[in-house]
């Protein structure tokens, strides 16, 4: 039974005196070691126990088809007090080894995606210069452009757009997938496989063959963009949070370091420095592949941009099988979004009103989710209400990451302007020998700065002093830097065709260009990089740490679909996308992202005084009612004499 094997781990930590709230796994009865650790059972993380220190692992909520303890009920004397969270100092717990392999993958993923995306604009948008690749005729010269189909700026930045849309609605379908019914690391698997047959067509289309033949090169080229466009969202959801879940402890506590100091190991700081190196690995893929592939278009040709990504993607397919066993896996728990939506549909019950005050109000009175507990509703509780309070108490934070997320699009469709127009606007300046889709490059090498000086010397030093940068300052941090970079494209836009022999029409294609020299769009770049690193990091950061942890795959989903539904906004500018109106579309995109960043920190402030207690919430567990109904009585129980007494006898028993 649940509180046999409860009681069982309960007895052995008061027996080892263990100074943690996570179970030593290693030291557990040999009879309940395969319940609570998965490596005995699946052959996942370390099954041959090379590396003891990794087994100090949470559990999961429903493991063999029961109910099993989390390690947050076993012992809480190791959390943090109030007074200790304000005033000891936090650190990261260790990182291992694993969590590098993890982040080569997405490297590898990262390189093949934007290598291959980078030469989008040119191949759709710009004619054929009279070569059989499509290349630049003389690479040499200083404006030379490759092109392909010669469909426009237009055409260009709607397909571009449509891929982006379509790349970050699939996150939800690989979610489902992986949460449901193939796990997180088999659904990767399967996104690669997906995601290589998409390159493979893209390179055909590209062929020699197919570019003396425009509509033919055209249809292949958007079967192959769609395909891919399946493979790589089905990995981005579950790639983030997998890489994460290797830290061996993710409970807050309190530990005393060799030099005599107490500090909290923080897993959220951890958390946070794993996403920052794993940002690090993304940029460094997207800049060698976008670096890499503009200059093989330009002097061999697109199939050539195509081909590279597609090989240097096979790479993914030996780390994953390698490691295989290395990595903890959670397994696939069933469909939980189900109870969640139903969840939230009876919370809302009762709360409606014709006054939208009184809807605000009674929405936000303190009772939404605390009504519908298991506990509080009692025998009245639906059939399918197979969760425990903890559960909705997890599924209560991850609604309020989920409201935090609906805001993002105002700052993507900032963000987004770097994917095409920035491009098309370098293509009006003097390139001075740089192809005009290379300075975008700009953004992952300023990242790549950007992130050590944050992650080894900032946030330590903000973290020394008592400065608590919240998540919800990061964000708002990001929506203001990325209006500073609009407002840099857009002063530069005003003067290109202030400078331009064409004025207002300086995208031409007869017009030379504008005297200004393409670097000055730097600025814009190196503003957008940071806005990156507190906005679109702290996004991964904020989407794993407060979704239930049987949902971390769908709210990392979610998360990304906002970028989806940025996409879609960016279709309704594209009108602003020619001249002369191209300094209203960078102007517009400024004041987008300051409204927006004003109402987002009006809107949440509130929750930075929340963050660590919404961190430090008990893992919840999902099963069968009378699993649930099991573990709630066994905790009531405990809050008896009578219930105190019972569980010494069965312990002693």
């Amino acid at each position: 039974m649940p509180g046999d094997i409860q009681d069982a781990v309960r007895a052995h930590a008061r027996a080892t005196h263990s100074p943690s709230p996570a179970i030593q796994l290693t030291k557990l009865p040999q009879e309940i070691g395969p319940r609570l650790d998965p490596a005995l059972k699946d052959g996942s993380g370390d099954p041959k126990r090379l590396h003891p220190a990794e087994h100090e692992v949470e559990l999961p909520p429903l493991y063999g088809g029961e109910a099993v303890l989390q390690n947050e009920y076993i012992d809480k004397n190791f959390l943090p007090t109030e007074e200790e969270l304000h005033t000891l100092r936090r650190v990261s717990g260790a990182i291992p080894w694993k969590v590098f392999t993890i982040a080569f993958i997405e490297l590898a993923e990262r390189m093949s995606y934007y290598g291959t995306i980078a030469v989008f604009v040119n191949f759709i948008q710009k004619p054929n210069p009279g070569t059989s690749t499509g290349r630049a005729p003389d690479p040499k010269t200083s404006d030379a452009h490759p092109g392909a189909l010669g469909l426009g700026q237009q055409t260009s930045t709607a397909v571009t757009t449509f891929n982006q849309f379509w790349v970050y609605l699939m996150p939800l379908l690989g979610a489902y997938v992986a949460d449901t019914y193939l796990g997180r690391f088999r659904t990767i698997c399967w996104a690669v496989l997906i995601a290589e047959v998409g390159h493979v067509l893209l390179t055909a289309s590209a062929a020699p063959y197919f570019i003396a033949r425009p509509h033919n090169s055209l249809a292949l080229f958007l079967i192959g963009m769609i395909i891919m466009g399946v493979g790589t969202g089905c990995f981005k959801p579950n790639i983030s949070p997998l890489i994460v879940e290797q830290i061996p402890r993710q409970v807050m506590h309190v530990k005393t370091t060799k030099k005599g100091e107490k500090v909290i190991v923080d897993p959220a700081v951890t958390t946070t420095r794993i996403y920052n190196w794993f940002y690090l690995f993304i940029n460094i893929g997207a800049l060698v592949g976008q670096l890499g592939m503009v200059y093989a278009e330009r002097y061999v040709g697109f199939y050539l941009s195509f081909l590279i990504p597609t090989l240097f993607f096979l790479l993914c397919f030996p780390v994953l099988y390698f490691c295989r066993r290395r990595y903890t896996r959670r397994p696939p728990e069933g469909s939980v979004l189900g109870p969640a939506l139903k969840l939230f549909w009876l919370a809302l019950k009762g709360r409606w009103h014709l006054n939208p005050v009184a809807t605000y109000k009674h929405w936000h009175d303190g009772t939404f989710w605390n009504n519908v507990k298991p506990s509080h509703l009692g025998a009245s509780k639906p059939s399918w209400m197979n969760f425990d309070d903890a559960w909705v108490d997890e599924v209560a934070r991850g609604f309020k990451a989920c409201s935090v997320f609906l805001w993002y699009p105002l700052y993507w469709v900032t963000y987004n302007q770097i994917n095409n127009n920035l491009t098309s606007q370098a293509n009006t300046m003097s390139l001075h020998g740089v192809p005009n889709d290379v300075l975008n490059n700009i953004d992952p090498f300023a990242i790549m700065i950007f992130v050590p000086l944050m992650d080894l010397v900032v946030y330590p030093f903000l973290r020394k002093h008592g400065i608590n940068f919240t998540p919800i300052k990061k964000i708002t941090a990001g929506f203001f830097l990325g209006t500073a970079a609009m407002i840099w494209a857009t002063v530069l836009q005003h003067y290109i065709y202030k400078t331009s022999p064409c004025g207002y029409h300086a995208s031409g294609d007869d017009c030379k260009p504008s005297p200004i020299n393409v670097w000055a769009q730097t600025g814009c770049y190196a503003l957008i990089a940071f806005s990156e690193i507190f906005a679109s990091v702290t996004s991964l950061e904020y989407a794993y740490t407060k979704a239930p942890k049987n949902m971390r795959s769908f709210v990392q989903a979610f998360c990304l679909f906002m970028s989806a539904i940025s996409a879609a906004i960016g279709e309704a500018f594209v009108p602003l996308l020619d001249d002369p109106l191209l300094v209203w579309n960078y102007g517009s995109m400024a004041v987008i992202s300051f409204i927006g960043g004003c109402c987002f920190w009006f809107m949440y402030r509130s929750l930075d005084a929340q963050e660590d207690h919404l961190n430090m919430l008990p893992t919840g567990h999902v099963g069968t009612r009378a699993q649930a109904e099991d573990l709630e009585h066994h905790f009531e129980m405990r809050g008896t004499k009578q219930g105190q007494q019972q569980v010494h006898e069965k312990t002693v028993a």
